[in-house]
């Protein structure tokens, strides 16, 4: 196995991507919401959800970490849940006029993170980059890996 010539890719992603997200995260706390908040209401506003299911599923989280995370958005004014008048066992959620009003300034803040992340990137390098990371995500998926192992044996 030929030595690796700089550190792993990896390390180097893992750093870049925790830098990121702290990043993020103190945008979107600046800006009075959390990473949690920003994507229950993008998904609300980008998806036709008709519950809560629905929604965990669009977010990647389990059912109980939404329950807990709509409960404080609740609490806040930010949503409301609703029983399905077809289905009671099942709650519709939106945003309310507050949680709109947040969403607004959320959305500011993660158009204004966007653009940071761009300074100094052509369009051909971002789409470059775009193009890298799907293959570096492809290249850990398990069909791909499972094609190296059986091509190695």
């Amino acid at each position: 196995m030929p030595r690796p010539t700089g550190p792993p890719i990896g390390l180097a992603l893992t750093r870049t991507a925790k830098a990121v997200s702290r990043a993020f995260d103190d945008a979107l706390a600046a800006a009075g919401g959390s990473l949690p908040a920003w994507l229950i209401m993008i998904s609300l506003k980008t998806r036709s959800l008709g519950n809560q299911r629905e929604l965990a599923e669009a977010i990647g989280i389990r059912g109980a970490t939404l329950t807990h995370h709509l409960n404080t958005m609740e609490a806040d004014g930010l949503v409301i849940r609703r029983r399905d008048p077809a289905n009671r066992r099942i709650h519709q959620v939106e945003l309310t006029d507050r949680g709109e009003t947040l969403f607004r300034q959320l959305a500011a803040a993660a158009s204004t993170h966007d653009q940071r992340l761009r300074t100094g990137f052509s369009d051909e390098e971002i789409a470059t980059l775009e193009q890298l990371l799907r293959r570096l995500q492809h290249n850990v998926s398990g069909e791909a890996h499972d094609r190296a192992s059986r091509s190695d044996a």
